[in-house]
């Protein structure tokens, strides 16, 4: 299941490790002791994270989190707003053009338990529309907000359920360097972290988020990527922390 407009999501991964296969210096049979051989370590064996990004598109922010995330050729996984999508629809273009993974996260950001059958249809199914509109195919995978989930949630999402296993809550007070701290000191491998793109402090955030963990030998793979790498077959209505079984 991956979003139109997105020819290259299923091997970005494979870039994107390739490019960061870290070296490891091993003596060569027939070379001076002090010569080193460069063996370069299979992609499986690097750990792998997804990045996500709620409460977008805005213009400004999203805009040059795109940019960012373009330099270092890293997917991830956006959960829009219908609410914020007209006047925005060149941005959830560049998205899907860009490989990037387009989810649902609400019309208006309501928490969905509870709602009627018709209110989850106008929250959920009137931003699907929104997005099919602009970009003719997809399943835009949901994120309810604030992760809350009861049984009709999942029994009318009509696709994965994603929540989250990093949460550095980059929307409580902007401090960039706590929110880093709180992605890069407690990652582990599979995780799925939780950002916004609507607050510069979070765009700041990620980006430092980004090069911190490229720099300890992280791969980014969109959540539907990560999932299928780690074998995980993502079922409608099935509820979705981390890329780990």
């Amino acid at each position: 299941m991956r979003d139109s407009g997105a020819p290259w999501v299923s091997w970005a991964l494979l870039v994107v490790c390739f490019m960061l296969a870290v070296p490891a210096a091993v003596p060569e049979a027939d070379a001076p002791a002090s010569a080193q051989a460069q063996v370069e370590i299979p992609e499986s064996r690097m750990p792998v994270v997804a990045l996500t990004f709620d409460d977008g598109p805005r213009a400004s922010t999203t805009g040059r989190l795109l940019d960012e995330l373009a330099l270092r050729e890293v997917p991830a996984t956006f959960f829009l707003l219908g609410h914020r999508i007209p006047g925005n629809e060149d941005l959830v273009r560049r998205m899907a053009a860009e490989g990037h993974q387009i989810g649902v996260h609400t019309y208006d950001h309501v928490e969905v338990t509870g709602l009627s059958r018709a209110d989850f249809d106008l929250q959920v199914g009137k931003t699907r529309s929104l997005l099919l509109d602009i970009l003719e195919e997809g399943d835009f995978w949901l994120r309810p907000p604030y992760g809350s989930t009861d049984a009709s949630v999942q029994a009318w999402a009509d696709s994965p359920i994603v929540l989250w296993s990093v949460d550095p809550e980059d929307w409580r007070d902007g401090d960039v360097d706590r929110i880093v701290a709180g992605v890069v000191e407690h990652v582990r491998d599979g995780d799925i972290i939780l950002l916004h793109d609507l607050y510069p402090t979070s765009v700041d955030a990620a980006v430092r988020i980004t090069d911190a963990l490229l720099a300890k030998g992280y791969c980014f793979a969109t959540v539907e990527d990560l999932l299928e790498r780690n074998g995980i077959e993502a079922q409608k209505g099935g509820l979705y922390r981390s890329g780990r079984l």
